[in-house]
């Protein structure tokens, strides 16, 4: 399994809101076990879900400040399910931004169905402790298709 769990960014502003999605293939190698006879995404990746479209949305306000790394989840609850098959949309608004810690409120909705929400803390690791060629492929996708908009 791969853990890059935001397919697409479908709007952003940057350090204020994104919307992302994620499809959810059948053939994830997590649905067998989670849970038999009733295959759902587990809670931990939808969370990660929200956490990755948090970070890209702080990323692309000042990329300067490093790689925004979720630190804390202050609270999340889960009301529904994400099924094989499923397209989530992943919505995140800041809610404070610092230079060394960020703070978002997030969800994702399946349909019309708000399936999950939490609240998520982040710090900012250096750019230098990261791998010197490493990309946020889906980041720079959307800036590209936006540039000049």
């Amino acid at each position: 399994m791969r853990f890059i769990l935001v397919d697409e960014i479908l709007e952003l502003v940057p350090g204020q809101r994104i919307k992302a999605s994620k499809q959810v293939s059948p053939d994830e190698d997590f649905f067998p076990d989670h849970f038999p006879g009733f295959p759902v995404v587990p809670g931990v990746l939808l969370t990660e879900m929200m956490a990755q479209a948090s970070g890209k949305c702080l990323e692309s306000e000042d990329p300067t400040r490093g790689k925004p790394m979720l630190t804390r989840i202050v609270e999340a609850s889960f009301r529904d399910w994400m099924r094989p098959g499923e397209t989530a949309i992943i919505h995140s608004e800041v809610k404070k931004s610092r230079p060394t810690f960020a703070t978002v409120s997030a969800y994702i909705e399946i349909g019309e169905r708000k399936i999950c929400s939490a609240e998520l803390m982040f710090s900012f690791v250096p750019r230098a402790k990261f791998a010197a060629d490493w990309r946020d492929e889906v980041l720079e996708r959307f800036l590209e298709r936006t540039a000049g908009n």
